[in-house]
């Protein structure tokens, strides 16, 4: 190979130059792109991707990939709740309704901590009450339950029994968003607004699914 002259290295060694500082920058700019500006909590790599296998409303086996593409609003709870559980659906369902066009996309899925009263015939009535577009109710086996909760860190306990049978269920009610891909992203207590919910769903659902 023939010897480069001084001129064409110092050429060489100023586009090398160059190139670095290109590669430096585009480095530094993927760095400094600014996350989104959440309103809720941010949980993204703190909790479990969306990992299900129960029984629907529908009576029929379901797995997260019911929901491939969704944002997820998954919430604990149970039927016979007397305030937190409907006060909490109808937030949800506000904030998707608030989303217009943009609410085909998300899913409320409410799972039962009470599965021995909550059958699929009572989720259905209880979720369809509120959203029967975009609610979902979900059961299974007690063990099964127990240990979806303990993935999510939902704690629940049921409580004595009255004299009639009858009880109440003590249970934690975070609301976790999951993204299209399944991943946990965010979690909503009592405290956020529909207005924060509405703004962190519409940033979800205008990301590539």
């Amino acid at each position: 190979m023939p010897a480069l002259s001084p001129h064409l290295k110092h050429a060489l060694r100023r586009a090398a130059g160059w190139l670095a500082l290109g590669l430096l920058a585009a480095s530094l700019g993927a760095c400094s792109k600014a996350p989104p500006d959440w309103k809720l909590t941010n949980v993204s790599g703190h909790l479990p991707d969306l990992t299900f296998n129960l029984i629907s409303d529908e009576n029929r086996p379901i797995t997260q990939a019911a929901f491939k593409g969704d944002v997820v609003l998954m919430y604990f709870g149970y039927t016979f709740c007397p305030d937190v559980c409907p006060e909490t659906m109808a937030r949800l369902t506000q904030a998707v309704q608030q989303l217009g066009p943009q609410g085909r996309r998300v899913r409320i899925v409410f799972i039962t901590v009470d599965p021995r009263r909550d059958t699929p015939p009572a989720l259905h009535a209880y979720v369809k009450a509120f959203d029967a577009e975009h609610a979902v109710g979900l059961t299974g086996p007690s063990r099964s339950i127990e240990e979806l909760a303990r993935e999510y860190r939902v704690a629940y306990e049921l409580e004595t029994p009255r004299a009639d049978g009858s009880y109440d269920v003590t249970h934690s009610s975070a609301i976790y968003v999951f993204d299209g891909a399944g991943h946990a992203q965010l979690m909503a207590t009592e405290s956020d607004s529909v207005d924060a919910l509405v703004h962190d769903l519409r940033i979800l659902t205008n990301q590539p699914s």
